[in-house]
């Protein structure tokens, strides 16, 4: 019977850990402890994992930066926090009249500005998705 930890502290051993992308010797794309990313992908557990990883940061990082988040309802900080997992934190802030908008109540303008972006035609569908729900605060 194979025991799983000493397997694990073989290859810890040799392979080492990097939370970053880097090419290993035979130049393909690794992470963790040697994990070949472009052969095996990820497993749908660990894409779920890291969507939860990430959309909890997102969150933490609007909640903590903008300033009216905890004033809006839950649809429209649902739209802050996907766009924030989207284009990260320093793009959202760049978004200055619509959180302006936000901060006045002023939703169909901050829904506006939204699709008035280079992220919008971008991301096109996504973008009127969020705007919608930004203008109404259904989803």
């Amino acid at each position: 019977m194979i025991n799983w930890q000493k397997t694990k502290y073989l290859i810890k051993k040799h392979e080492g850990k990097s939370l970053t992308l880097y090419k290993c010797p035979a130049g393909k794309l690794t992470i963790g402890y040697g994990h070949n990313i472009e052969d095996r992908g990820i497993s749908d557990e660990v894409a779920e994992k890291l969507l939860e990883q990430d959309a909890q940061i997102a969150y933490k990082q609007v909640k903590n930066n903008i300033s009216c988040f905890d004033t809006l309802d839950e649809a429209r900080q649902y739209v802050l926090i996907d766009m924030c997992f989207n284009m990260g934190l320093s793009r959202l802030m760049t978004f200055k009249k619509m959180l302006l908008a936000l901060e006045k109540g002023l939703y169909q303008n901050a829904a506006d500005e939204m699709l008035d972006s280079k992220w919008a035609k971008q991301v096109s569908r996504r973008a009127e998705f969020l705007a919608q729900i930004m203008r109404t605060g259904i989803w």
